[in-house]
């Protein structure tokens, strides 16, 4: 319930953003990723290979697992707001336990802001898991969080 309020609370902050700049290429700093009942925290960091063509790679840790992501993300301007960007695309994870391993798709769909002066990116989106494995199941109530420094 605490994650739901924080992400309904950033979620309706992010209007009131909008006055930004997106006017870098790539980016480092915190990862979340948020599941039901696992938060995994780490490195996360992104990469424009064009001003629309994303690469992104997040390692999240948790007691007693490891997560390695790695997404491809289309970004679009948002309705004209300078700064503010949604995003789409797809990516693998392999969640790394003891004795089990973890293979999942991604799909993830978001948004990503850069306000004007400030060298931070915030990036918030709704990330399912798909289970490729035997293990592990389907996860529709995943998000991801990301606070990162921007490199111009």
């Amino acid at each position: 319930m605490k994650k739901l309020l924080f992400i309904c609370i950033f979620a309706l902050s992010l209007p009131s953003l909008t006055k930004a700049q997106t006017n870098y290429y790539g980016a480092v700093g915190l990862g979340i990723d948020l599941y039901d009942n696992l938060t995994f925290v780490g490195a996360g960091g992104k990469y424009f290979f064009s001003e629309k063509h994303v690469g992104q790679a997040h390692l999240g840790f948790e007691s007693d697992a490891t997560l390695i992501t790695a997404l491809y993300s289309y970004h679009k301007e948002f309705f004209r707001a300078k700064g503010l960007r949604w995003y789409t695309g797809i990516g693998p994870s392999i969640i790394l336990l003891d004795g089990d391993n973890i293979f999942a798709l991604r799909p993830h769909a978001g948004l990503d802001l850069k306000m004007d002066g400030v060298p931070l990116v915030f990036n918030f989106d709704w990330r399912p898991a798909v289970a490729l494995s035997e293990t592990g199941d389907n996860e529709v109530g995943s998000f991801g969080f990301g606070i990162m420094f921007a490199i111009n």
